[in-house]
């Protein structure tokens, strides 16, 4: 999507309560062609596990000749996942990828020393008009892989494995949960989950990444006694096993992993452990030194004044 400019973090006063850590209520973020609700970064909290960003998406009602068109734009020293539940976006890249990013597959796009790409609906789906609903998230890498070569890799819905018991149906996107393993192959270690449970269901989520968080999309949970309801992200106590009970058909977001090395300056588009690597990308976009998307060179963003 088109991104707006952040301030450097702050990491405020932590919330305490039983099994919840610290409850984010995502803030209302207007792209213009749709609004997304922004979990991370927020005041209170920078990253969980190597997560750095967390958006919803929609859901968005797009008629015929309408949609989204994300002119070509950088990124580095970080990975993008795009998630879909619904509808579909057209994904080009400097590394010359174009791809229909549809729900339920995985793609993961690594910046590394940078990376350009654009996220249009395409003219096929224009015509018909689409419901658009998904995740978007941004993983901050590893210091000594800030810099690596870019790269595009997508798994398909039917590679990933869903795991279903007794009324939980788990997607995993990456890392390992539920007795099963992602194909995605992550830089650091990372779990990333789309969870659905039945009513009156129950889930238990162990403790074995240091740092974990659930994002909820739909229906009520119950954690320890507290009700959430949809679109609110629960960062939880570190080393404590929970258990998720679903008050009516729920769907959430699982995901965290490990802390990484110290915290992230991040502008614009723009992740990085260094001051200098920010103000050199937004340097070599102004003067164009980015590489170009194939079939998208016509159009860019700008880089922002601000």
């Amino acid at each position: 999507m088109t991104w707006t400019p952040c301030p450097d973090p702050v990491l405020g006063n932590r919330a305490s309560a039983d099994a919840i850590e610290l409850l984010i209520v995502p803030r209302s973020v207007d792209l213009g062609e749709m609004t997304v609700r922004r979990a991370l970064p927020s005041k209170d909290r920078q990253m969980v596990g190597p997560f750095i960003f967390f958006d919803q998406m929609g859901p968005a009602e797009f008629l015929t000749d309408q949609g989204i068109d994300v002119r070509p734009h950088p990124h580095i020293n970080l990975s993008t996942v795009t998630y879909l539940f619904e509808g579909e976006i057209l994904h080009r890249d400097s590394l010359g990828t174009e791809l229909a990013i549809q729900p339920g597959a995985v793609n993961w796009m690594r910046a590394g020393r940078g990376i350009v790409h654009s996220e249009r609906t395409s003219a096929a789906r224009k015509k018909s008009g689409q419901r658009l609903f998904g995740i978007q998230t941004w993983m901050a890498l590893p210091l000594d892989q800030e810099e690596s070569d870019p790269a595009f890799v997508h798994h398909g819905a039917e590679a990933l494995p869903v795991v279903e018991a007794d009324g939980v149906r788990a997607r995993l996107i990456a890392g390992s949960a539920f007795g099963a393993t992602s194909p995605l192959v992550v830089p650091s270690p990372t779990l990333y989950a789309d969870v659905e449970l039945a009513a009156g269901k129950r889930m238990p989520i162990d403790a074995t990444y240091e740092e974990r968080a659930i994002y909820t999309i739909s229906g009520e949970i119950e954690i320890a006694g507290d009700v959430f309801a949809p679109n609110q992200l629960l960062v939880l106590r570190p080393g404590d096993a929970i258990t998720v009970s679903a008050r009516s058909d729920a769907r959430l977001m699982l995901f965290g992993g490990a802390a990484l090395e110290g915290p992230r300056y991040m502008w614009w588009n723009f992740v990085s452990s260094r001051r200098e690597r920010i103000q050199q990308a937004k340097e070599e976009w102004a003067k164009g030194r980015f590489d170009t998307v194939p079939g998208d060179e016509q159009e860019f963003i700008p880089l922002p004044r601000a």
